[in-house]
C-alpha cells in the first residue's frame, strides 16, 4: 500500500493543481510519513468534487502554503474561489479613536531669569 506514484496519480486525475499539491506534499525526506495527508486530500476530493478541491489547490500553491487542514477548512468555507481581500489599513473609526492635537500638551511660554524675579535687567 505503500505506493506513492500511485497517490499522485490518482491526485493528477482529480486536476492538475490537486496533483501538484499532492505532489508538494509528498516532497519530504522521508514521503510515507506523508501518505494520509494525500489519501486526505483524496477524501476531500469525493467530498467536495474535483473542480472545487483544484481550485482551491491552485490558491493553496501561490500561497505556498501546503496543509491539507487548510484546504479542507477553505472548502469548508467556501472560499477556494473568492478574491484574496487586502489588508485594510487602520483608520480612526474606532470607538477610542481621537484626533492626535487632542494629546498635544501647552508649552508654558519661555520665561528669562529677569521676568522670574521681577526686575528689570
Amino acid at each position: 500500500m505503500r505506493d506513492l506514484d500511485r497517490l499522485t496519480r490518482m491526485a493528477a486525475d482529480a486536476g492538475p493543481a490537486v496533483g501538484a499539491y499532492a505532489a508538494a506534499v509528498l516532497d519530504h525526506p522521508l514521503p510515507w510519513t506523508r501518505m494520509r495527508q494525500a489519501d486526505a486530500l483524496l477524501g476531500l476530493v469525493k467530498r467536495w468534487g474535483p473542480e472545487r478541491v483544484d481550485t482551491a489547490c491552485v490558491r493553496a500553491l501561490e500561497a505556498e502554503a501546503v496543509s491539507v487542514g487548510l484546504i479542507g477548512r477553505m472548502l469548508q468555507r467556501a472560499i477556494e474561489s473568492a478574491a484574496a481581500q487586502p489588508a485594510v489599513a487602520a483608520s480612526r473609526s474606532g470607538r477610542f479613536a481621537r484626533d492626535p492635537a487632542q494629546f498635544a500638551t501647552a508649552r508654558p511660554e519661555h520665561t528669562t531669569d529677569a521676568d522670574a524675579t521681577g526686575g528689570a535687567a
